[in-house]
Protein backbone atom coordinates (compact mmCIF):
# COMPACT_ATOMS: atom_id res chain seq x y z
CA UNK A 1 0.00 0.00 0.00
CA UNK A 2 1.15 3.47 -0.93
CA UNK A 3 0.72 6.13 1.61
CA UNK A 4 1.24 9.87 0.17
CA UNK A 5 2.79 12.05 3.22
CA UNK A 6 3.26 16.10 2.28
CA UNK A 7 6.48 16.00 4.58
CA UNK A 8 8.06 13.88 1.28
CA UNK A 9 6.46 16.22 -1.08
CA UNK A 10 9.05 18.71 -2.80
CA UNK A 11 6.59 20.75 -4.19
CA UNK A 12 3.94 20.96 -0.79
CA UNK A 13 7.63 22.18 0.95
CA UNK A 14 7.80 24.80 -1.89
CA UNK A 15 4.17 25.70 -1.32
CA UNK A 16 4.19 26.12 2.76
CA UNK A 17 7.81 27.79 2.42
CA UNK A 18 6.08 30.41 0.12
CA UNK A 19 3.08 30.90 2.87
CA UNK A 20 5.97 31.48 5.06
CA UNK A 21 7.89 33.83 3.01
CA UNK A 22 4.42 35.71 2.10
CA UNK A 23 4.74 37.39 5.59
CA UNK A 24 8.17 39.42 5.43
CA UNK A 25 8.88 42.10 2.70
CA UNK A 26 11.61 42.48 0.31
CA UNK A 27 15.47 42.52 2.15
CA UNK A 28 13.80 40.66 5.22
CA UNK A 29 16.36 38.26 6.75
CA UNK A 30 15.14 34.97 8.03
CA UNK A 31 17.43 31.67 9.51
CA UNK A 32 17.05 28.77 7.38
CA UNK A 33 16.71 26.60 10.54
CA UNK A 34 13.94 29.34 12.18
CA UNK A 35 12.46 28.35 8.48
CA UNK A 36 12.79 24.59 8.83
CA UNK A 37 11.33 24.61 12.40
CA UNK A 38 8.50 26.75 11.44
CA UNK A 39 7.71 24.19 8.57
CA UNK A 40 7.89 21.02 10.94
CA UNK A 41 4.82 22.71 12.82
CA UNK A 42 3.19 23.45 10.02
CA UNK A 43 3.55 19.68 8.60
CA UNK A 44 2.23 18.52 12.11
CA UNK A 45 0.21 21.32 13.72
CA UNK A 46 -0.53 19.10 17.20
CA UNK A 47 3.26 19.28 17.86
CA UNK A 48 3.01 22.99 18.55
CA UNK A 49 1.70 22.11 21.94
CA UNK A 50 4.84 20.63 22.61
CA UNK A 51 7.13 23.91 22.06
CA UNK A 52 8.28 24.72 25.96
CA UNK A 53 6.76 28.56 26.50
CA UNK A 54 7.91 30.55 29.70
CA UNK A 55 5.39 31.32 32.37
CA UNK A 56 5.39 34.88 30.74
CA UNK A 57 4.20 33.65 27.73
CA UNK A 58 0.40 32.88 29.20
CA UNK A 59 -1.32 34.47 26.27
CA UNK A 60 0.47 32.55 23.88
CA UNK A 61 -0.80 29.20 25.37
CA UNK A 62 -4.26 30.59 25.46
CA UNK A 63 -4.00 31.27 21.87
CA UNK A 64 -2.42 27.84 20.79
CA UNK A 65 -5.15 26.43 22.90
CA UNK A 66 -7.94 27.39 21.25
CA UNK A 67 -6.54 28.29 17.49
CA UNK A 68 -4.59 24.60 16.99
CA UNK A 69 -6.76 22.51 18.07
CA UNK A 70 -4.99 19.02 18.90
CA UNK A 71 -5.96 16.67 16.00
CA UNK A 72 -6.29 12.66 16.40
CA UNK A 73 -5.11 12.08 12.55
CA UNK A 74 -3.06 9.40 12.78
CA UNK A 75 -0.99 10.57 9.81
CA UNK A 76 0.31 13.32 11.86
CA UNK A 77 1.59 11.38 14.76
CA UNK A 78 5.18 11.54 15.26
CA UNK A 79 7.19 9.55 18.08
CA UNK A 80 10.44 10.43 17.40
CA UNK A 81 10.47 14.54 16.39
CA UNK A 82 14.16 14.33 15.93
CA UNK A 83 14.17 11.96 13.30
CA UNK A 84 11.55 13.09 11.03
CA UNK A 85 12.42 16.85 11.19
CA UNK A 86 16.15 15.55 9.82
CA UNK A 87 14.12 13.27 7.28
CA UNK A 88 12.49 16.05 5.81
CA UNK A 89 15.71 18.05 5.64
CA UNK A 90 16.80 17.79 2.12
CA UNK A 91 12.48 18.29 0.66
CA UNK A 92 13.25 21.57 2.51
CA UNK A 93 16.38 22.77 1.36
CA UNK A 94 15.70 21.66 -2.19
CA UNK A 95 12.44 23.94 -1.83
CA UNK A 96 14.42 27.25 -0.88
CA UNK A 97 16.66 26.24 -3.94
CA UNK A 98 14.42 26.12 -6.05
CA UNK A 99 12.37 29.19 -4.74
CA UNK A 100 16.04 30.94 -5.29
CA UNK A 101 16.01 29.67 -8.76
CA UNK A 102 12.49 31.10 -9.44
CA UNK A 103 13.95 34.62 -8.41
CA UNK A 104 12.01 34.81 -5.01
CA UNK A 105 14.92 34.40 -2.50
CA UNK A 106 18.75 35.73 -2.63
CA UNK A 107 20.70 32.79 -3.86
CA UNK A 108 24.03 34.22 -2.44
CA UNK A 109 22.51 34.59 0.73
CA UNK A 110 21.23 31.55 0.92
CA UNK A 111 24.49 29.93 0.81
CA UNK A 112 25.01 32.09 4.46
CA UNK A 113 22.09 29.96 5.78
CA UNK A 114 20.02 32.78 5.49
CA UNK A 115 17.00 33.46 3.15
CA UNK A 116 16.08 37.43 2.12
CA UNK A 117 13.09 37.65 0.29
CA UNK A 118 13.98 39.90 -3.56
CA UNK A 119 11.22 39.88 -5.17
CA UNK A 120 7.26 39.88 -3.44
CA UNK A 121 5.72 40.25 -6.86
CA UNK A 122 7.11 37.23 -8.05
CA UNK A 123 6.11 35.85 -4.94
CA UNK A 124 2.54 37.32 -4.57
CA UNK A 125 2.24 36.21 -8.19
CA UNK A 126 3.04 32.24 -6.98
CA UNK A 127 0.34 32.46 -3.97
CA UNK A 128 -2.39 33.99 -6.08
CA UNK A 129 -2.49 30.84 -8.17
CA UNK A 130 -2.40 28.49 -5.14
CA UNK A 131 -5.26 27.73 -3.02
CA UNK A 132 -5.94 28.82 0.84
CA UNK A 133 -4.74 27.60 3.42
CA UNK A 134 -6.91 25.89 5.36
CA UNK A 135 -7.90 28.04 8.75
CA UNK A 136 -5.39 25.82 11.54
CA UNK A 137 -2.88 26.73 8.87
CA UNK A 138 -2.92 29.98 8.56
CA UNK A 139 -3.10 29.80 12.41
CA UNK A 140 0.17 28.08 12.44
CA UNK A 141 1.42 30.53 10.12
CA UNK A 142 0.65 33.52 12.07
CA UNK A 143 1.71 32.47 15.11
CA UNK A 144 5.30 31.01 13.37
CA UNK A 145 5.74 34.30 12.09
CA UNK A 146 4.78 36.67 14.87
CA UNK A 147 6.03 35.27 18.08
CA UNK A 148 8.25 32.82 17.32
CA UNK A 149 9.94 35.27 15.00
CA UNK A 150 10.35 37.28 17.63
CA UNK A 151 12.47 34.82 20.05
CA UNK A 152 15.90 34.12 19.37
CA UNK A 153 17.19 30.93 17.84
CA UNK A 154 19.71 30.40 19.86
CA UNK A 155 20.43 29.92 23.89
CA UNK A 156 18.45 28.51 26.97
CA UNK A 157 15.51 30.05 25.54
CA UNK A 158 16.25 30.15 21.91
CA UNK A 159 13.65 28.20 19.44
CA UNK A 160 16.04 25.54 19.12
CA UNK A 161 16.31 24.40 22.57
CA UNK A 162 12.54 25.48 23.29
CA UNK A 163 11.48 22.85 20.32
CA UNK A 164 14.26 20.32 20.83
CA UNK A 165 13.80 19.89 17.47
CA UNK A 166 17.90 20.48 16.53
CA UNK A 167 20.65 20.55 18.75
CA UNK A 168 21.08 23.73 20.77
CA UNK A 169 23.84 22.61 23.48
CA UNK A 170 26.72 24.01 22.07
CA UNK A 171 25.27 27.03 20.36
CA UNK A 172 26.62 30.46 21.54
Amino acid sequence: MIVYNQAFDLYHAIFRFLQFLNRFENGDLIEIERLRIWDFYLLFPGKIHDIRLKQTESDIRKIRKEFIKDSNNPYEKVSEDRKVFEKIKPYQLAALKCIASYGIIDKSVLNQQRVALVNKEILNEFINNCEDLPAKDKNVVTLMTSHFNQISLFGLDGLKNRTNLMESKYDA
